[in-house]
């Protein structure tokens, strides 16, 4: 088995809007995924880039993904990385993709000086946590995340949100 990493291309951008639907399939979001292949393009290879992803490739089938961005910490005054998804396809499962995308992962975090790598997971996903705590990872449990959406930031910005 040969097991590759690579950055993403733009002719990659088909690919990866399906892993991000295989994905949402899996987490039982799909109702959710609005992303298409020319928001994903803007969004990855335009002027200014918000995010980068990497692929994994098994005797050069695509296996996996993560998608990442930059964030920063005030606290130690150093950006970190980020992970907003990783995704093996449930053939590779059990093979080492996902821990090799993330030591590719720690790799790139480490050569940019990051100060600490995150991501997060949902509660029911127990195999992942598993795998992430087997890894070492820690959960920060002091912290709740908060989300508005499109309707919430529109409310938000001509007052009609509710305190």
């Amino acid at each position: 088995m040969t097991l590759t990493i690579d950055a993403a291309k733009p002719a990659d951008v088909p690919t990866i809007r399906v892993l991000i639907g295989e994905l949402a399939e899996f987490e039982r979001l799909a109702h959710e995924v609005v992303a298409t292949e020319a928001s994903l393009h803007e969004a990855l290879f335009g002027p200014r880039p918000a995010a980068e992803t990497v692929l994994a490739r098994v005797d050069g089938e695509i296996a996996g993904f993560a998608l990442f961005y930059h964030n920063f910490s005030t606290f130690i005054g150093r950006h970190g990385l980020y992970i907003e998804d990783l995704y093996v396809r449930p053939a590779f499962r059990g093979q080492g993709v996902g821990r090799t995308l993330l030591a590719h992962l720690a790799r790139l975090a480490a050569a940019r000086d990051c100060g600490r790598m995150e991501w997060s997971v949902l509660n029911w996903n127990r195999r992942a946590i598993g795998f992430y705590e087997a890894l070492g990872a820690k959960p920060v449990n002091d912290w709740t995340i908060y989300r508005l959406d499109r309707a919430g930031l529109e409310a938000l910005q001509t007052g009609a949100a509710r305190e």
